[in-house]
């Protein structure tokens, strides 16, 4: 029973330790960047008092999405590529519909 506690840490070490590098860097970086338009979504909705998707939603999606499509490019991951490859252009269109959406208001202004 007492190799389990030694078994699991020589796991973690191996797992963030052993193999960290500049792309588990990045991955870090694109996993927090990502993960911040949950942040921003559920700021703005507890400041509405109800559900709201802002547009900086959209841009850590984008930002985000970019940065992990460049890692899962480079840990050769197809199942990670074909996810985020999708992501993006969902995350663009959005943004281009708010932008048209933006640009048609203020011609009416």
């Amino acid at each position: 029973m007492a190799e389990i506690p030694a078994a699991f840490a020589h796991w973690l070490h191996a797992v963030f330790v052993a193999q960290f590098d500049w792309w588990v860097a990045l991955g870090f970086l694109a996993q927090t960047s990502f993960s911040m338009r949950f942040v921003i979504q559920w700021l703005a909705s507890e400041r509405a008092k109800r559900s709201v998707v802002p547009v900086a939603f959209w841009f850590f999606s984008l930002f985000g999405g970019m940065l992990l499509l460049i890692y899962a490019i480079s840990r050769k991951d197809p199942v990670f590529i074909a996810g985020q490859a999708m992501g993006l252009v969902i995350y663009s269109r959005n943004l281009w519909l708010i932008a048209n959406e933006r640009r048609a208001m203020a011609k009416t202004d």
